[in-house]
């Protein structure tokens, strides 16, 4: 299907896939840096954002429409900036073409994709629900994160409860959320339920790669993303103390600067 696509900048592309849930506009914090050197394509997946369906679909079906957005660009090589599933795309698509893919950078990512969330209770989504609410209409504001933020699911999401993170809550995450179908939900729970597990295919893969991660990560843990980075051929991975899922909210200046510095090691080499 034709995905809706925001295309900024020139210069090497660099397509950035969001997360679930997520939109084209959640990778923001990456593309309005980057787009500033390079050319970043950040589309809705399928079933998220503006890239609505009428059908179930799989997950491989990501992979077919991004082939087909990438031709439609007249994009031939690129290189790929995943978050979270963002991130399982974007080994997907350099295993599937490797001679288009000439780097990765994944953050918050693993080819074995693990977790250890605690159970979620009652509170948790009502605590979720006010903050999201409450952060939605007044963004960052201080009373909310201490009264609800810190005890809604927001405290497994990140470490870091500055107004500023909920700035980036507010702005892409709860409209993302809202905007995130059923069928897509569908469509990655059903993949996790077949265990997937892409590990042993990882050696195939040679171009660079760099894998962030953050320490006190319940959704896919720091040593899932680890793993994937030791199974690469070519990879660096460097991991964020007390941040969780969403650290490139939390610690935007640091994770820019250290992607900087590989982009720039990366385009030298």
């Amino acid at each position: 299907m034709d995905l809706q696509v925001l295309v900024q900048g020139k210069g090497f592309p660099i397509l950035c896939l969001h997360g679930h849930p997520g939109t084209g506009n959640s990778m923001s914090v990456f593309t309005q840096h980057l787009s500033q050197r390079y050319k970043t394509i950040a589309p809705d997946l399928r079933g998220y954002g503006n890239s609505q369906t009428t059908a179930d679909f799989a997950m491989t079906d990501h992979l077919a429409d991004l082939d087909a957005l990438l031709d439609n660009l007249q994009v031939e090589k690129y290189l790929v900036l995943g978050w979270s599933l963002g991130g399982i795309l974007a080994l997907e698509l350099a295993l599937r073409s490797p001679d288009r893919v000439s780097g990765l950078i994944l953050v918050a990512s693993a080819a074995r994709p693990w977790g250890d969330h605690p159970p979620i209770t009652w509170q948790d989504n009502l605590y979720t629900g006010i903050a999201g609410i409450v952060n939605w209409l007044q963004p960052g504001r201080q009373w909310n994160i201490d009264t609800f933020g810190q005890r809604s699911l927001f405290r497994y999401l990140v470490q870091t409860h500055t107004p500023a993170t909920y700035e980036y809550l507010a702005q892409a995450a709860v409209p993302a959320y809202l905007r995130t179908s059923q069928r897509a939900t569908r469509a990655l729970s059903t993949a996790i339920r077949q265990g997937y597990n892409r590990l042993p295919d990882l050696p195939q893969i040679q171009c660079p790669s760099l894998v962030l991660a953050g320490a006190c990560d319940r959704h896919i843990t720091a040593a899932a993303s680890q793993e994937t980075a030791r199974q690469l051929t070519n990879s660096e991975w460097q991991c964020y103390p007390n941040t969780a899922h969403l650290f490139p909210w939390e610690i935007p200046d640091q994770v820019l600067a250290d992607i900087d510095d590989w982009l720039k090691r990366y385009s030298q080499g």
